[in-house]
């Protein structure tokens, strides 16, 4: 990017913000007709700072920036909506669709279909009781555009479609081989890839099986790096089940 670019009133929410010198910030921002960008949002970290309670994420912007590298200067920003109210289980999830897309895009790479799957997961994150199964639908959808669709109901190496009845070990750069197992981390039944591929969650085991999937295919795309979002996610359904164990022995 070597000749100075300027953009003004430009969708977008913010993705992470990190600390820069005394009062300034560096934020992810991802847009809809630019991509993911970044930019030094000067003394925003300052008390009297009018952007102080626009920076956040998950509220829909309007930002204005200039840039004649990859780091570019925010010179304005402005809610363009109302904030998503999340809390709990919904926002570290909302955490997780960020650090997705963190790692996922590349910087100025315009992809406005992911924009706009970014802002239907964030509404539908906020509005929802089942967050795994949004997450699923998501994770499916974001993996499809990106290049990287799973494909779940065709045999590998073959035009032959896969079989409720028997079992199939994916295998993330081939598609699902049929076994005589019902064993293994990624050994299914073909019951559960179909309806994997209809996004049908209504069935925990569906669902939990979807879950087991879609965490190695993505761990496989980002070359084994560990997403802290899905981390501390993992670590408080832990502490859940552990809690309601100890309840259940309690009460005995």
């Amino acid at each position: 990017m070597s000749s100075q670019r300027r953009v003004q009133q430009q969708p977008g929410y913010i993705l992470h913000h990190r600390p820069f010198r005394d009062t300034s910030q560096i934020l992810d921002i991802v847009t809809r007709d630019h991509g993911k960008i970044a930019v030094v949002a000067r003394g925003s970290r300052s008390a009297k700072s009018r952007l102080a309670g626009v920076l956040r994420p998950f509220l829909p912007l309007r930002v204005s920036w200039v840039a004649k590298s990859d780091l570019g200067t925010l010179t304005g920003a402005e809610a363009a909506g109302a904030p998503s109210g999340m809390a709990g289980d919904s926002m570290f999830s909302a955490y997780y669709v960020n650090e997705l897309l963190l790692n996922f895009l590349h910087r100025y790479d315009p992809q406005p279909e992911i924009y706009e799957l970014y802002v239907q997961v964030i509404q539908a994150l906020a509005g929802t009781d089942n967050v795994a199964a949004t997450l699923r639908s998501f994770e499916i959808e974001f993996l499809s555009l990106l290049g990287y669709a799973i494909n779940l109901d065709q045999i590998a190496g073959s035009h032959d479609t896969v079989v409720a009845g028997q079992n199939y070990e994916y295998r993330i750069e081939q598609g699902p081989v049929a076994v005589q197992r019902d064993a293994g981390g990624m050994v299914f039944s073909g019951q559960r890839l179909l309806q994997i591929a209809a996004q049908h969650f209504e069935d925990a085991e569906t669902l939990r099986a979807a879950n087991r999937l879609l965490r190695e295919v993505i761990a496989f795309h980002l070359g084994g790096k560990e997403l802290k979002s899905r981390k501390v996610l993992m670590e408080l359904h832990r502490g859940r089940i552990a809690a309601s164990k100890q309840r259940n022995t309690s009460s005995d």
